[in-house]
């Protein structure tokens, strides 16, 4: 099923937390410096914390997938052979991203992913990634796991549907990071966060958060 609508570009990127693309890859393998190509992409487009716009397509990789990725995404073969080729895909999905900044859990696997399909087709993109594991590595640090599935069981957040799905992963994403960003707030008492807040607690040691924090 193809979900996706295109809106007009933003020229200037929104520098607050809450108004950006949340994204999520399926693909053929582990890397695109082994060749490994994207299958799936899905993504949801927040404004002032809530989904305005939501993208999901199939992408046909060029060849067969393996068996191991068919069980584990439940994207089959059969489903791919009718889907459009990556190119055709990426350049929709660039048009979808333009103008926002971008999260992404385990963002340098899709950030890797997603430079490597718009560099076929000669595009880029204006925002910034973060990603979300390593926002939660600071947030949630008596979490026992960062996975995506365990932070949402963690945070008793309600899902229902299957995950290794990109739309579904880029959902349940959005709703962690809603309320990483609502523990943020609570911690600051500002009423909207900077993307460049996130950013620099990504890149803060655990020890050090609390003063981050603190500093704003």
């Amino acid at each position: 099923m193809n979900k996706h609508s295109n809106k007009n570009n933003i020229t200037n990127v929104n520098s607050n937390a809450n108004s950006l693309v949340i994204l999520d890859f399926e693909t053929t393998g582990l890397s695109p410096d082994n060749g490994d190509r994207a299958i799936e992409v899905g993504a949801v487009k927040l404004e002032n914390g809530v989904i305005l716009d939501r993208f999901q397509e199939l992408m046909h990789p060029g060849r067969r997938v393996s068996s191991f990725i068919e069980n584990y995404t439940g994207i089959t073969n059969a489903m791919l052979s009718k889907a459009a080729p990556c190119n055709e895909v990426m350049a929709r999905f660039s048009d979808f991203i333009q103008g926002h900044n971008l999260v992404a859990h385990n963002a340098s696997f899709d950030k890797r992913f997603l430079d490597n399909e718009l560099s076929h087709i000669s595009a880029n993109y204006d925002g910034q990634f973060v990603c979300s594991v390593l926002l939660s590595r600071r947030i949630n640090q008596s979490a026992p796991s960062h996975s995506l599935s365990n932070l949402i069981q963690y945070k008793n957040i309600p899902s229902n549907g299957s995950f290794h799905r990109a739309l579904f992963d880029a959902e349940m994403t959005a709703k962690l990071w809603l309320v990483m960003l609502d523990d943020i707030k609570q911690q600051t008492g500002l009423e909207q966060i900077p993307f460049a807040l996130v950013q620099k607690l990504t890149k803060t040691t655990k020890a050090n958060v609390a003063k981050v924090l603190a500093s704003y």
